[in-house]
């Protein structure tokens, strides 16, 4: 697990890399570089899947730190690819609104012509929809990634605690038995709260729907 896990990293890191190439590619030639970083991408996300059955089959004193580190990579793959169809978003609009720049200066008029004039608000309310999209899909796309940084520091702060209460069981000495019955313990008192606070729910709007 660790030559594929070290593996997929290199890769993670080399698809960052080129990630910083695309916007000084050429035109010509971008949706190459696009095509192998997304063939990159797939192939680590085959990687992962591999990983995520690897882990799952570690010893259980290293499984919990074998599936939170297959899980940063997944996180990282996930942005890369989002970053990817963003970009791939952003240039498909410019390719668009160049075309249709290109049409409409490219139209030419005779004295015989039936009907001269240019539908220029119909373009500029297409350009504005179009620029709406734009800005919806960047504002989504900032939305989950800002999702994914608190996830990643979720996943942080939870390994930590993980590890401070492995090094606590350690030094009391407490058995995978014990352990076990203060999971399920904290289990019970979490449906214990949410039956008592369904329960008050009920009664409150008891209270008001016939007393009201």
């Amino acid at each position: 697990m660790e030559t594929l896990y070290h593996q997929t990293n290199k890769q993670i890191q080399e698809v960052q890399s080129l990630m910083g190439h695309l916007e000084r590619t050429e035109r010509d030639s971008v949706h190459l570089l696009e095509n192998e970083l997304q063939a990159r991408i797939d192939q680590i996300f085959n990687h992962l899947e591999r990983l995520e059955i690897l882990a799952s089959k570690e010893p259980p004193n290293r499984r919990q730190n074998a599936k939170l580190r297959v899980d940063q990579l997944k996180y990282d793959a996930q942005h890369l690819q989002a970053a990817l169809r963003n970009f791939q978003h952003r240039r498909y609009a410019k390719e668009a609104q160049e075309r249709e720049r290109e049409e409409l200066m490219s139209r030419t008029f005779t004295t015989n012509d039936a009907d001269t004039s240019i539908p220029i608000d119909e373009t500029l309310q297409f350009n504005s929809g179009l620029h709406n999209a734009h800005r919806g899909m960047d504002d989504l796309l900032g939305s989950g990634s800002s999702m994914l940084n608190g996830l990643r520091d979720q996943r942080g702060t939870l390994k930590g605690t993980h590890k401070k209460m492995l090094d606590v069981a350690n030094m009391l000495g407490l058995s995978n038995t014990v352990m076990r019955l203060i999971e399920r313990r904290a289990t019970h008192d979490k449906f214990i709260m949410i039956g008592g606070m369904l329960l008050t729910c009920a009664f409150i709007f008891l209270v008001i729907r016939y007393l009201a």
